[in-house]
């Protein structure tokens, strides 16, 4: 069954099927699934810096690798290596790096990575002891304010919430 955060997040990308989209700290690959059930041309970069998230990523994901629609990759956000303005969309669920630390290194990276306009979605389900998430996501904010993304908006359903945020113009 797939978790209801993931659904929503997937639905908040607003994806028209062209998109390079990059999912990072993916876990089992839940969410990476339904990014590439719905690309048509766009295809998936999912790095997660655990070898066994990889693994199943992969194996969720055979018929999505075997067609090249999605790569997978062991890497830390910080570590990411693509090409600068490689990507359109990236998003992750439930990383705590963003809400635990400044993530200077990690939204730097991203920034790189994205196109200008780009959009990263930071994304969080519902938890026990923060039912509607508001001690995170307002940490959240404040780490990608504090970022090189401009149009910062929150995002909220009665199962999860994100901040989303565009990666700013090259003047």
């Amino acid at each position: 069954m797939t978790p209801e955060r993931h659904r929503w997040t997937v639905d908040q990308l607003d994806l028209t099927g062209t998109e390079r989209v990059l999912e990072f700290g993916g876990g089992p690959g839940v969410a990476t699934g339904l990014v590439c059930d719905r690309l048509t041309t766009g295809s998936v970069l999912a790095i997660d810096r655990s070898a066994v998230a990889v693994r199943r990523t992969s194996e969720r994901n055979s018929a999505h690798i075997a067609c090249g629609r999605l790569t997978v990759r062991q890497c830390s956000i910080a570590d990411l290596d693509v090409p600068a303005g490689s990507i359109d969309v990236a998003f992750g669920i439930n990383v705590n790096v963003f809400w635990t630390t400044s993530a200077v290194a990690e939204l730097a990276a991203l920034s790189h990575a994205l196109v200008p306009g780009g959009r990263l979605l930071i994304a969080y389900g519902s938890g026990p002891k923060d039912p509607g998430n508001r001690d995170a996501i307002s940490m959240v904010l404040s780490t990608v304010e504090a970022g090189p993304f401009e149009r910062r908006t929150v995002l909220r359903d009665s199962h999860s919430a994100a901040v989303l945020a565009h990666r700013g113009r090259i003047e």
